[in-house]
């Protein structure tokens, strides 16, 4: 098996990213419908650097698989980044690569379990993220989860002829063991 239940979940786990999953990161990097919700759609990915960035990346504390807990299927990745251990933070990214898992609640439990894990078991108090304002589907992912927007970069980020607005938004542990929807998964 090449994944580990590392944090579970009812229709996901998180488990220690797997670095021979490279060629599935290169479909989705490549992937313009994936790429530009991560602003990664004008960089072109070859097998070599996805090869390299994952060996890498799979060696980093808090970086996870999502897997399909019915099939062991590779869904995507979430991260905890630039994690301060002082000032209790972080930063959260998440792609769900696989199309087939759109919009279904995927994405929302691994964050909520991603985040459950974090405040309990890290110890964090403050984990934020970074969202581009035409990724209405993920913003209203985000707000299920706790996230509340705390400040908006107008004007900052330059996509298929306009400028659009990249949003900040964070969730609080006190916050977000306070939200009913999270509950559920919070055991």
């Amino acid at each position: 098996m090449k994944y580990f239940k590392k944090i579970v979940g009812d229709k996901v786990y998180l488990s220690p990213m797997n670095s021979d999953d490279y060629l599935k990161y290169v479909e989705w990097l490549n992937d313009y419908d994936i790429a530009k919700g991560i602003n990664n759609y004008t960089n072109i990915v070859s097998i070599n650097s996805e090869k390299e960035w994952l060996e890498k990346a799979v060696s980093e504390k808090y970086n996870f698989a999502i897997v399909c807990m019915e099939n062991n299927e590779l869904l995507g990745n979430i991260s905890l980044m630039n994690v301060s251990n002082i000032d209790k933070t972080a930063e959260l990214g998440i792609m769900i690569g696989n199309k087939e898992y759109h919009s279904c609640g995927y994405g929302s439990e691994a964050i909520i379990i991603l985040l459950n894990y974090a405040f309990k078991h890290v110890n964090l108090n403050n984990i934020m993220l970074k969202v581009y304002s035409f990724n209405t589907g993920a913003i209203k992912a985000y707000e299920k989860c706790g996230f509340k927007t705390f400040g908006v970069w107008k004007n900052s980020h330059y996509f298929e002829g306009e400028y659009v607005d990249e949003i900040f938004m964070n969730v609080l542990k006190d916050d977000f063991y306070k939200n009913e929807k999270v509950k559920k998964l919070c055991k």
